[in-house]
């Protein structure tokens, strides 16, 4: 009698258990895919530095060109890519390549993000780079970030590319426009060009910083 009753206290702490850690797994993957509202939510105070946690440091100098490789932020997820950045007569040209093969044919978002940190799956970049402390939008079109890249289309092998070409970037020097130290983040889904402050654009499968 007293071994058929431990056997049946058994029973229930392995089915806890297991319930417990299904719970655990659903979790991740909904926070992998919708984390990122929670996330944004305060405007960039310091964007033009380096992320110092002890103190603000110098702006940087002014440079002609600059890099990022972008790397998946997690295990399961293949996605590489990278962009160069060109200043030129008061402008700076990108041109950002990624492939994400799980997202063939589809569309993903692309932002600049407050810190070049890309530690727990992107989160401590922050939110979107936002010096100008300015509602979300589409990039060109009204009120918007200046890490508001956008979106990029993927072909049927997960392969896309964009390019941008703005005077309201600079490789070093001034506070409200230096992107060099920042990250570069892609989304798992697409920004909506709407929803404040991160166009509802997914979890952050994607991070690398500008250097």
């Amino acid at each position: 009698m007293h071994s058929a009753f431990s056997l049946r206290r058994l029973a229930l702490v392995v089915m806890a258990t297991g319930s417990a850690w299904l719970v655990a797994c659903n979790n991740d993957a909904d926070n992998k895919d919708k984390k990122e509202d929670s996330l944004a939510t305060s405007p960039d105070t310091a964007s033009h530095m380096q992320h110092n946690p002890s103190g603000p440091e110098a702006p940087m100098a002014m440079v002609k060109h600059a890099e990022v490789t972008i790397e998946a932020t997690y295990p399961d997820t293949t996605l590489t890519g990278s962009a160069k950045f060109d200043a030129d007569n008061g402008k700076v040209k990108m041109v950002l390549d990624i492939t994400v093969p799980s997202k063939a044919n589809k569309s993903v978002a692309v932002h600049l993000h407050q810190h070049g940190d890309c530690g727990d799956h992107g989160n401590m970049s922050h939110g979107h780079w936002n010096p100008t402390n300015v509602k979300h939008g589409k990039w060109g079109e009204g009120e918007y970030h200046l890490g508001d890249i956008g979106n990029v289309k993927l072909d049927g092998k997960g392969k896309g590319s964009i390019t941008v070409e703005t005077d309201r970037w600079t490789l070093g020097g001034d506070t409200t426009s230096n992107i060099l130290g920042k990250a570069l983040i892609v989304h798992g889904g697409v920004d909506d060009y709407k929803t404040q402050p991160t166009g509802n654009a997914g979890g952050r499968i994607g991070c690398g910083v500008i250097r």
